[in-house]
């Protein structure tokens, strides 16, 4: 065997020498915790929604998904935790509508970039908005709070979890279809903007139902009607804001699970499968079903797609109902 001929058997076999301990290490993934960020306090719907697959990835992946919540400035906080993440798998995010495709339309100088610094791994869950008002409101349904808005303009107030999340969107989309004026009051948070309508510190809210329906049935809170399009088949009780007085109205919000970008494909396909079996489980189905919420798995095409037609679908919200961040 000539020189040329040993130097190209050479160059051959440490190519494949190179590869060898990256194809193993992606093989083997995981081999240690995985940790999954909520970018919102405990006791929220993506709080919920994380919680139930980090159960279910732990279980399927043989390695423990440790939950961490990382609230603060409308979830800005914690993706920029997850921005700066290595890209390999064990940092990982369960994110919604509001700080993915309302955010870059609030901020004027956002520290991330949905599209360019994340990697979509799959649509997880929708959260149809359930619109509830305090008690010592005196309506009982749509058509009678939109009377009272429109007799007492700038008066009612109505709790968010912060400036451009999904609770604050649809309000305004309401008000503006309904030819209205409530008056926003964010706060941190899920948690905190229950607690305000429940202690009659503001007197509506816009709530992901696994947040507030424990309340609507302990008659803390009266529910008004819920944002789908179509009423829900596990809560049937609760009419449609469209039937119940805004026609055409369609209000909800979504949870999805995200990684830092550059992911390598292998592992997002695994991630992949591995929530949407989670998420097509009997027990997880009738649970979050029994919650309000809707599985909603998807491929990382999809999700990507999907997100790019919400970026344009609540840019025009914004736009239109004149939204800044507070």
């Amino acid at each position: 065997m000539n020189m040329s001929a040993i130097s190209r058997t050479f160059l051959l076999a440490f190519g494949v020498l190179s590869l060898y301990p990256a194809t193993v290490a992606a093989q083997a993934w995981p081999t240690r915790s995985i940790r999954l960020i909520v970018p919102f306090p405990a006791g929220g719907g993506v709080d919920f929604i994380g919680r139930i697959i980090a159960k279910g990835l732990s279980e399927r992946l043989g390695q423990q998904v440790v939950v961490d919540n990382r609230p603060g400035a409308n979830a800005i906080l914690g993706l920029e935790v997850l921005k700066a993440a290595p890209p390999d798998g064990y940092t990982i995010a369960a994110a919604s509508a509001g700080p993915l495709t309302v955010n870059p339309h609030i901020y004027r100088k956002l520290s991330y970039d949905t599209l360019r610094d994340f990697t979509p791994i799959s649509n997880m869950v929708n959260f149809p908005l359930l619109l509830v008002s305090h008690p010592s409101l005196p309506v009982k349904n749509v058509k009678e709070l939109i009377a009272l808005a429109k007799a007492r303009p700038g008066e009612i107030t109505y709790s968010s979890p912060g400036s451009g999340n999904s609770g604050h969107l649809t309000a305004a989309l309401f008000d503006s279809m309904a030819k209205i004026k409530t008056v926003h009051v964010p706060y941190k948070g899920t948690a905190p903007a229950v607690v305000a309508v429940l202690s009659g510190e503001t007197q509506l809210t816009w709530s992901s139902i696994p947040s507030i329906l424990p309340h609507v049935r302990s008659g803390r809170v009266r529910a008004l009607g819920v944002g789908n399009k179509e009423r829900l088949k596990a809560l049937p009780e609760f009419p449609t804001i469209a039937e119940a007085g805004v026609p055409g109205y369609e209000g909800y919000a979504w949870g999805g699970m995200i990684g830092p970008a550059n992911m390598p494909k292998d592992v997002v396909a695994r991630l992949n499968k591995e929530i949407a079996a989670v998420l097509n489980q009997k027990d997880v189905i009738e649970n979050m079903l029994s919650q309000g919420t809707v599985p909603t798995p998807s491929s990382p095409e999809e999700f990507t797609a999907y997100m790019k037609a919400e970026l344009k679908k609540w840019g025009d919200v914004v736009k239109l109902a004149g939204i800044k961040a507070e």
